[in-house]
């Protein structure tokens, strides 16, 4: 008996109507995937409908994109847990290149490339994409972080953190292994800077970055980039 497909797809989600159709179909078309998670976080439209009529399993939790997908990488059954956000597009060759970047023993995790599918960020982000990991050893959550599950469940799971979750999951797993950057490319949707602005948008990135770097707790960081409104 042939054994199932080795990677879980794990998708937190909240009113991904609009975008979570295509993002699904494309990581079915992906030969290693062979579970596929949503993880609803409260929608008020029909996400979670079209995600079970695509053949997804769908679970609820509250909202917070550390926590939804911290519950899916629990209910996960496959070798590697990909967490993809709902705007991002798996390439066909994603799982491919996921799982020869974790054929080196030393290796526990990893993300891919990303590029932008629509206007509104500033061009490069292949090359920032390579810059943070090469120096830093770290990746956004839009570039489908992977991991190993025996790594993820040694560091106790995906944080439940209401901001910076895929930081500190890769802060955890340092201890365990290495971080790739996998031979492919997602493509992601610019957008929250075509909604904000896009030197607005980076200027809020780049504060939460350093307060980051700083030490600053998870809370703090989330206040930043989720400012309270004024009155």
């Amino acid at each position: 008996m042939n054994a199932p497909p080795p990677i879980s797809v794990v998708i937190p989600a909240l009113n991904e109507a609009g975008d979570i159709r295509e993002t699904i179909l494309r990581a079915r078309a992906v030969p290693e995937i062979g579970e596929m998670i949503l993880v609803d976080g409260g929608s008020t439209d029909s996400t979670g409908d079209l995600a079970a009529a695509l053949g997804c399993r769908v679970l609820r939790s509250p909202a917070g994109r550390g926590r939804q997908l911290r519950l899916g990488a629990q209910q996960a059954r496959g070798e590697v847990v990909l967490m993809l956000h709902a705007d991002t597009w798996l390439p066909p060759e994603a799982g491919r290149a996921a799982l020869e970047s974790l054929r080196d023993g030393r290796c526990v995790a990893g993300a891919f490339s990303k590029s932008f599918r629509d206007g509104g960020a500033l061009p490069g982000s292949r090359l920032r994409c390579w810059l943070l990991w090469r120096f830093a050893r770290r990746a956004f959550g839009d570039q489908a972080l992977f991991v190993k599950r025996a790594a993820l469940e040694a560091v106790g799971g995906v944080p439940d953190v209401p901001l910076m979750e895929e930081f500190e999951l890769c802060r955890k797993l340092e201890a365990h292994g290495r971080l790739a950057l996998a031979d492919a490319t997602v493509l992601t949707s610019a957008r929250r800077f075509r909604q904000h602005g896009t030197a607005r948008t980076y200027w809020r990135m780049l504060r939460c970055l350093l307060a980051y770097w700083r030490g600053a707790a998870p809370e703090q960081i989330a206040s930043l980039y989720f400012p309270t409104p004024g009155p």
